[in-house]
């Protein structure tokens, strides 16, 4: 793990353009400020999916044509702490449908928590935790029979660029069978006066989850980045529907990484780039699907029009 991460800080900090993965937000400190910017009053994505999920379960089990005497797979690709899916397994548990619950993460100490979590919360929901990357799983459960329906949600999609989803989406279709589904969860284009709070809240979390990847880099690669010269700079594009996350130099300095052995140079302004958070409507998924099987069957809105959870099939 640490020689990948030295391996991407260094392919980063080295091209023209700098960059660093948002992959590597998340170590304790960062899944902590996570959590919590998920409750800011500015960060509107987490309650508007949750709003679908609370107040239209009986829409999405109508949406996904699930029938109670047809057993299925409901597969979550990152399924994190699981609070939104928590409405849709207890009302499916609740009216007696026929399946099972199966998590993937690459992290078994989340799928651990998850498990331990549901046992208590939801015992009557059969659980089977699945810890890999989302296409080594789906691969090996590719050559089950059984209709399954996978849930990807809170707008991970919107994390990758079109090319990127593009690839992404067709992947997904070679591992499903005909008829099955995906519940996809994505971000809609709206004003910046909406959008770019998320992304720059003013209490200030948001800016330090990103700086502090920086911290990250000088305590795992022994690094001296001084993070007072630095600042977290987001951008909204309305037209294009894309948010952007930037660490923005405040003045030419040099910053060494002992263990990549090398000296990285700033210019007063420069940026690097962490993360893109793209935003989506009917035509921007179409384009992202059309070199594959699936095709949009139904979508569903929160109260706000901020959020929608789209229905694909394979077919």
């Amino acid at each position: 793990m640490i020689e990948q991460f030295k391996e991407a800080v260094n392919n980063g900090l080295s091209t023209p353009h700098k960059n660093l993965p948002s992959k590597y937000f998340y170590d304790k400190k960062g899944d902590a400020l996570f959590v919590k910017i998920m409750g800011l009053p500015e960060y509107y994505l987490t309650r508007a999916e949750h709003d679908i999920f609370k107040n239209q379960t009986s829409n999405i089990i109508t949406s996904l044509k699930l029938e109670k005497d047809t057993y299925f797979e409901l597969i979550e690709l990152g399924a994190g702490n699981g609070t939104k899916t928590k409405e849709l397994l207890k009302l499916l548990s609740k009216e007696g449908y026929n399946f099972d619950y199966l998590p993937v993460d690459i992290s078994q100490n989340a799928l651990d928590n998850l498990e331990n979590n549901l046992k208590t919360e939801l015992p009557f929901v059969s659980v089977k935790t699945k810890q890999g990357d989302y296409f080594e799983v789906l691969e090996s459960l590719r050559h089950s029979k059984h209709p399954k329906v996978i849930l990807f949600l809170g707008s991970n999609i919107g994390n990758m660029n079109d090319a990127i989803a593009s690839i992404f989406m067709q992947n997904l279709s070679a591992n499903l069978n005909l008829g099955d589904k995906l519940f996809l969860g994505v971000d809609l284009i709206k004003s910046e006066d909406i959008v770019l709070p998320a992304y720059n809240d003013s209490q200030g979390v948001t800016a330090a989850f990103n700086l502090n990847l920086l911290d990250r880099i000088n305590k795992e690669l022994d690094a001296d980045f001084n993070r007072n010269n630095f600042i977290h700079t987001p951008t909204y594009n309305e037209k294009e529907g894309i948010a952007k996350s930037y660490i923005t130099s405040t003045i030419n300095q040099d910053v060494h990484i002992k263990a990549i052995n090398k000296t990285f140079s700033f210019i007063k302004n420069e940026k690097i780039h962490l993360e893109i958070s793209r935003k989506y409507n009917d035509e921007i998924l179409n384009n992202i699907i059309t070199n594959t099987q699936f095709n949009i069957k139904n979508k569903l809105s929160d109260s706000n029009n901020y959020f929608a959870n789209y229905i694909l099939e394979i077919e």
